[in-house]
């Protein structure tokens, strides 16, 4: 059976019934057998369930009643709740954890019909760059195993680059969606803040998460996000009116887009990675959109705020996670101080632990005001910058990520490198833009690398259709 990029082919064969969905789901499984063991991608299959589930929407399908994912097959990132499955965050401090509810997202792309194969390997608590923290191991990249997979929807992106499904949900902090999609050369999107509920999402730092899918096609990711946005009276922060209708923006419409000379001229950007941005913009350009470049005083301050806000959300959020009422509880625990102290102890990793102690210490008396409170007027500061920009152009564009995908193990013991990865994508999370990562081009020893475009609050239809047009 060929392998699929889009689930315009997909539905297409199955129309003409070149294809079953059982077949369909057989082939990924087949796939998942032979990929997975090596590239560490699926931490666990639904082998038997996503069969049974493909045979039901068969009949549906048949008789015209089918859903609009119809043979859309998707991993799910560990960090997405899943009733009557295991969700574990890739922490040991959650293994064996069964969750008793389905995240909105959830919900709402398995009522359009879409088929779930498995659970995929994230950093732990999606507090990553690389993959390489989860409790199950490193997603190694499948077109080159020595290198890494990105972070920290490694395994969402590995499990749809390696033809282990159609697609993928991940979550994207600062980059989490966007950075593996770019290293994976796969389509990686993250919405609105808002614009996709957090119900289900095991959290991380709540103002900054939203659930996001990985591609192959802006196509698909259009169809995915027209399922899952929209209001959701389970989570306060929820939009409350869809923001994606459609691709419904004239692909011919010509456009002002910006770049940041800081971000071309960062002593960072690896010079692959400078070449094929400047090719981009002389696309754009070619294209006949207006492209500028402008000054962003704030770009080396990104990283420092992101920091400093989403450790200290960690630290309020990760606290309900004591060896109480779920999850680990250490065997040395005797009493209610043991409890705690031990099960945390023995079931957060290096990075959650590191991260969870500096955001404590930001929100200390003596250092709060110093530290987060000034972090929170800079976020505004950004933010405030960001929309007054987009008032004047439609979109920003940059490279994804300094780097394409970086050795296994080669940023591991330098907290500070592997920050900085998240340089160009932790913007839109601090202001609460969308934001897509596409791929184009690849440097000399063939690795992926992305280009990223940014748009204003709640303009991911402009985003996703103008994406769309650009790589069709």
């Amino acid at each position: 059976m060929k392998q699929y990029s889009s689930l315009k082919d997909i539905q297409s064969d199955l129309g003409a019934g070149l294809i079953t969905l059982p077949e369909l789901v057989s082939m990924y499984l087949k796939n998942i057998e032979t990929n997975n063991p090596k590239l560490n991608a699926l931490i666990e299959v639904y082998g038997e369930e996503a069969l049974e589930r493909a045979q039901q929407i068969q009949v549906k399908y048949n008789s015209g009643e089918a859903g609009k994912l119809a043979g859309m097959v998707v991993s799910i990132k560990d960090n997405i709740c899943f009733k009557g499955h295991q969700s574990s965050a890739s922490s040991s401090i959650l293994k064996g954890f069964e969750s008793l509810f389905s995240a909105t997202a959830i919900e709402r792309i398995l009522a359009e019909d879409a088929i779930i194969i498995g659970r995929s390997n994230c950093d732990e608590f999606a507090m990553g760059a690389s993959n390489e923290t989860s409790t199950y191991g490193p997603v190694l990249n499948a077109k080159n195993t020595l290198k890494v997979s990105g972070g920290s929807s490694g395994g969402a992106a590995v499990s749809v680059q390696a033809n282990m499904c159609l697609a993928a949900l991940g979550s994207d902090t600062g980059g989490s969606v966007r950075q593996p999609a770019s290293f994976c050369g796969l389509v990686g999107y993250k919405p609105t803040y808002g614009a996709v509920s957090r119900w289900g999402l095991i959290a991380y730092a709540s103002s900054f998460d939203i659930i996001g899918p990985i591609t192959h096609t802006v196509a698909d990711t259009t169809s995915i996000m027209e399922v899952i946005s929209g209001p959701d009276n389970y989570d306060a922060t929820a939009l409350n009116k869809k923001v994606v209708t459609g691709s419904t923006e004239s692909s011919t419409k010509k456009l002002k887009i910006a770049y940041f000379k800081e971000a071309i001229d960062s002593e960072g950007i690896e010079p692959a990675v400078k070449q094929q941005t400047l090719v981009f913009i002389d696309k754009l350009k070619q294209l006949g959109h207006e492209v500028k470049q402008v000054s962003f005083p704030y770009l080396d301050v990104l990283v420092p705020v992101y920091y400093t806000l989403t450790t200290a959300e960690a630290s309020s959020n990760l606290s309900r996670f004591a060896g109480m009422h779920y999850g680990k509880r250490s065997e040395l625990a005797k009493d209610l101080e043991t409890t705690v102290k031990f099960s945390r102890s023995e079931g957060f990793g290096a990075e959650v632990k590191r991260r969870i102690m500096t955001g404590t210490f930001v929100l200390s008396s003596g250092y709060y005001d110093a530290y987060y409170s000034k972090a929170q007027k800079v976020r505004r500061l950004v933010k405030n910058y960001t929309d007054s920009l987009l008032e004047e152009v439609d979109l920003i564009v940059s490279p994804t990520s300094p780097t394409v995908a970086f050795g296994i193990g080669e940023k591991a013991t330098n907290p500070l490198a592997m920050y900085l990865a998240d340089i160009f994508t932790v913007h839109a999370n601090i202001a609460g833009n969308p934001a897509i990562s596409i791929p184009f081009g690849e440097d000399e020893a063939g690795m992926p690398i992305g280009m990223q475009l940014m748009a204003s609050r709640c303009n991911d239809a402009l985003l996703l259709a103008f994406s769309e047009s650009i790589t069709a």
